[in-house]
């Protein structure tokens, strides 16, 4: 018998305010978090209200999770709902500016 245990580095959650959804990124935002970002993706946008991701706290992102935030921005320009990037660190502003995808999330 092999036990396992992930250890979790980072993730993505959903929090229901009155005025707006918030999706949490925290640590490393990579691929192996893409439950979570579906799962936050689809909560997000259920309650038409608009969407902040703070992402103050992510401490890495591969292209799946700057994916996720483009994912994010795209369903909002669609359903006519403001999504802003709340705090983005170094890491991720870097990121969106080398790939020509900084002025599609608003801050």
């Amino acid at each position: 018998m092999t036990l396992t245990s992930e250890v979790q580095t980072g993730g993505i959650a959903l929090t229901e305010r009155p005025t707006a959804s918030v999706v949490t990124m925290w640590g490393e935002v990579d691929i192996a978090l893409r439950n979570q970002a579906s799962a936050a993706l689809a909560g997000a946008f259920q309650r038409d209200l608009p969407v902040v991701v703070d992402a103050s706290r992510v401490t890495f992102i591969d292209s799946a999770g700057i994916a996720f935030l483009v994912q994010l921005c795209r369903i909002g320009q669609d359903e006519g709902l403001q999504v802003t990037l709340h705090d983005p660190p170094t890491t991720i502003r870097d990121a969106l500016r080398t790939l020509e995808l900084d002025s599609l999330v608003a801050r």
